[in-house]
């Protein structure tokens, strides 16, 4: 399918691995031009290079700590210097600390409300005029299925992103008929992080081997397997593009009917 982005520009934040990787790697390959985020230099070129090979557009970086207000001004800037506008924003950020309520100290919540809901106020904030002037801007926000289902020791998960797709839900109005926003949830997916606590694991004797991880992992999803990460980006590719035209304000889970609730 032509998503028809192709010489659209699009910027993903913590795009230098996992599920932000998987995004920018579609919107690519389907030839926007995608200016990536991460603050590690070395794996940033090395995404950026992984990328290329596969690109049909121009491929930028910019160091950047999402919870850094200056660092996230100057990605913003960044990315509407070099491409003169912006059609696509993906919203991502890593993961808060896990843990269980009680052990969840003051400064954590801080940390997990600055990650996961200032970084995509200031990037929205920055880029807003921007998606307005185009032909059809979008804001996807890459979320997790805790916002519908609590997750075990995951309390700033389970709480905190909860935050970001009730504004989400508020930019599909108020941006509203120039930019479409909508917010995906994913489920267990086979990242570099999730790979590299299976193999943890297999070294604390939890496991016999990486396999039986990952079957012991996926064994409560129906389709007894987890995600590749290009399956979620596919996701995130197809919001971003004219063929979802009509999907605004939605909160979709991407996790192969391993939730539980109904909606």
């Amino acid at each position: 399918m032509n998503l028809g982005i192709d010489g659209n520009a699009a910027l993903v934040a913590a795009s230098s691995s996992g599920l932000g990787f998987a995004s920018a790697e579609v919107l690519a390959r389907e030839g926007a031009d995608v200016m990536i985020n991460g603050r590690d230099e070395d794996r940033l070129e090395a995404a950026r290079d992984e990328l290329e090979s596969v690109a049909r557009g121009r491929v930028l970086t910019q160091r950047a700590d999402l919870t850094v207000e200056a660092d996230v001004d100057a990605l913003v800037d960044a990315a509407l210097s070099e491409f003169g506008g912006l059609d696509h924003l993906v919203l991502n950020a890593g993961g808060p600390p896990s843990g269980p309520f009680l052990e969840t100290s003051d400064e954590d919540w801080y940390f997990a409300y600055d990650l996961l809901v200032m970084s995509a106020v200031r990037l929205v904030r920055g880029t807003a005029d921007a998606l307005r002037d185009g032909e059809g801007g979008t804001i996807v926000a890459i979320t997790s299925r805790s916002v519908k289902e609590a997750i075990d020791s995951l309390v700033l998960s389970n709480a905190v992103r909860m935050s970001l797709v009730g504004l989400t839900k508020t930019l599909s109005k108020e941006l509203a008929p120039d930019v479409r926003a909508n917010a995906v949830l994913p489920g267990p997916h086979e990242t570099e992080r999730t790979q590299q606590l299976v193999r943890d694991a297999v070294e604390r004797g939890e496991y016999e081997s990486y396999e039986s991880g990952l079957e012991t992992r996926s064994s409560a999803i129906p389709l007894r397997r987890l995600g590749d990460p290009t399956e979620l980006g596919d996701v995130v590719g197809y919001l971003s593009s004219e063929r979802s035209s009509y999907i605004n304000g939605a909160a979709i889970p991407v996790e192969g009917g391993a939730l539980k609730s109904n909606l």
